[in-house]
């Protein structure tokens, strides 16, 4: 670290080889304080140097701070800021987790296979519902036509409409494919029209 002066003495400007061997450091030690802001240098002509005077007293006043705590390296303030900002994040976290947990104990919450169980429940009974609107609506269109071909038509159609609606779901309350369900309904409705032919 310079402090911009340009100095034409030679006297008090030395090496970093000699400051090293006064403080009993190595060259790379000398270094590494210089590159830490620790000992400034100073731009001579020969290069830079190291002003001895203001180079003790920096050295002093470093060791100093030391020994009393007040002096932390960059990378020590850094990794305290980070350990303070992850004990804010991990205390954040704390509280929506408690908060979770008082909502779960005080019924905010209900528990995934409850949620399952009435998705399943509530499906199957629509499914159910949805497969059989095609059977009766066939028997109770009998009294106004007498067209079996046309009612089996229109079934038909209801039907194809409605599996192609449900394959759409993931229908998790059955192990019946809605196929396996319709063939089950169409024979429910056979038989019902043929009661009805039959009175």
């Amino acid at each position: 670290m310079s402090d911009g002066k340009l100095s034409t003495e030679k006297s008090t400007y030395y090496k970093v080889d000699v400051i090293a061997s006064l403080f009993n450091l190595t060259v790379r030690r000398i270094q590494q304080l210089t590159q830490e802001g620790i000992l400034p240098t100073v731009e001579t002509l020969s290069g830079r140097r190291y002003d001895l005077v203001p180079t003790i007293q920096r050295y002093i006043k470093y060791l100093s701070d030391k020994a009393y705590g007040k002096s932390h390296s960059d990378a020590e303030n850094e990794l305290k800021r980070q350990k303070l900002e992850k004990e804010i994040e991990l205390k954040e976290l704390q509280g929506e987790y408690r908060s979770i947990q008082n909502a779960i104990a005080h019924g905010k919450y209900i528990g995934v296979d409850k949620v399952e169980e009435d998705y399943r429940r509530f499906f199957t009974i629509v499914k159910k519902f949805l497969l059989s609107i095609p059977s009766k609506l066939s028997v109770r269109l009998t009294s106004v036509c007498d067209n079996p071909v046309e009612l089996r038509a229109v079934e038909s159609e209801l039907n194809s409409d409605i599996i192609a609606l449900l394959n759409n779901f993931v229908v998790a309350g059955k192990s019946e494919t809605v196929e396996e369900e319709l063939d089950v309904g169409k024979k429910k409705a056979n038989a019902k029209n043929k009661k009805v032919q039959r009175t």
